[in-house]
C-alpha cells in the first residue's frame, strides 16, 4: 500500500502546475489526521435504518470560531494560486459570513446554499465551493474511525453509509475480487454489487459499458451507465488503499475523468442522499481544538 505522502509528492512531480491546489489538500489532509476532530462525533451514530446514512439528521456540535480559523488557513493557502478565481476568495475573509450554517451547507452537500452564500460574500462561486468542500473532511475521517465497525455488512446502496455521498471510486480486490465502493469525503468503504449502476441502479448488462483509456491509469477502467450517463473509475488491487489516501488516489487517476467526459459521462452534481444534519453551537468547550497556527 502506497503511503498518502508519497502519492501526494508523486503528484507534485508529475503535474507541478496543481501545486497550489495540492497544498490546499494536504493541509486538509493533514487536518484530517487530527484525533481532535474526534470530540465532534456525536456519541453514538443513529440506528443504522434501511438506506439510511450513519449521519442523517445527526446534530453535530462545534465551536464556530474554531470552523473560521480552519477555513481561514484554507483560504490563505488557495489564494497563493494567483489566479482571479481564487484570489476572489479572501473576500470571504472579510465577509460576515455565519460559520456552523457554512459548516452544515458543505457537510449536507447544499450547492445551493454555498452559491448564495458566495454570492453574498463576493468571491468566485467555483472556488468557493472547492474549498468549501472540504471543510467537513477532517470531521467525517473523525466519523469513519469512531463509527466503521458500526457499518452494516449488508449496506450495498450506491452512496456512502457514513455520510450520503456518492463513491469517488470503485475497488476491485484480491483474488477473491471483493468489490467495493469508496468514498472521497470520509475515506470510508462499502461492499458494492457487481454489474450495478450506483446511481440509478441499473443492472442491464446491454446498458452497461466498461472504457478502456489507451493511455490510463494502470488497473483502472471507466464504468459507465447508458440510461443515467454516470460512470465510476473502478481499479483492481491487492487490498484498499487507506482513508487518507482516497482524495490523493482521485486526483491521480484525473485521466480516467476526462476520458469519460469526453464520451458523455458524468459524475452527478447532487449527493447521493440529503443528510438534514444540524450544527448547533458547542460553547461549553472552552479549547475545543488544539488548532495549529
Amino acid at each position: 500500500m502506497i503511503a498518502p505522502d508519497a502519492t501526494l509528492d508523486g503528484l507534485r512531480r508529475q503535474c507541478p502546475e496543481w501545486e497550489p491546489w495540492l497544498a490546499v489538500v494536504g493541509e486538509i489532509l493533514d487536518e484530517a489526521g487530527d484525533p481532535a476532530w474526534e470530540a465532534a462525533v456525536p456519541a453514538y451514530p443513529q440506528p443504522h435504518r434501511t438506506a439510511v446514512p450513519l449521519l442523517a439528521g445527526a446534530t453535530i456540535a462545534l465551536r464556530a470560531g474554531s470552523v473560521r480559523r480552519l477555513l481561514e488557513r484554507l483560504i490563505r493557502i488557495a489564494s497563493r494560486a494567483g489566479t482571479p478565481q481564487m484570489s476572489s476568495l479572501r473576500a470571504a475573509l472579510d465577509a460576515d459570513m455565519e460559520m456552523l450554517p457554512l459548516f452544515a451547507a458543505a457537510l449536507c452537500q447544499d450547492t445551493d446554499r454555498l452559491t448564495e452564500i458566495a454570492a453574498a460574500s463576493g468571491a468566485d462561486a467555483s472556488a468557493f465551493h472547492a474549498v468549501i468542500a472540504l471543510l467537513p473532511v477532517p470531521f467525517l475521517h473523525a466519523c469513519n474511525r469512531r463509527w466503521a465497525s458500526s457499518i452494516s455488512p449488508g449496506w450495498v446502496e450506491g452512496y456512502c453509509s457514513m455520510c450520503g455521498s456518492w463513491p469517488t471510486f470503485a475497488e476491485v480486490r484480491g483474488i477473491e475480487r471483493n468489490r467495493y465502493y469508496r468514498c472521497g469525503r470520509c475515506g470510508g468503504e462499502w461492499h458494492a454489487r457487481a454489474l450495478n449502476c450506483p446511481y440509478c441502479a441499473m443492472s442491464d448488462h446491454n446498458e452497461l459499458a466498461a472504457l478502456v483509456p489507451e493511455q490510463g491509469s494502470p488497473n483502472g477502467v471507466i464504468e459507465a451507465c447508458h440510461r443515467c450517463l454516470g460512470y465510476i473509475k473502478t481499479f483492481t488491487r491487492l487490498q484498499g488503499c487507506s482513508p487518507d489516501a482516497v482524495m490523493l488516489e482521485d486526483l491521480a487517476s484525473v485521466d480516467l475523468d476526462v476520458a469519460a467526459v469526453e464520451h458523455g459521462f458524468a459524475r452527478p452534481s447532487s449527493p447521493g442522499y440529503l443528510l438534514g444534519a444540524t450544527v448547533v453551537d458547542d460553547g461549553t468547550k472552552r479549547g475545543f481544538f488544539a488548532w495549529r497556527p
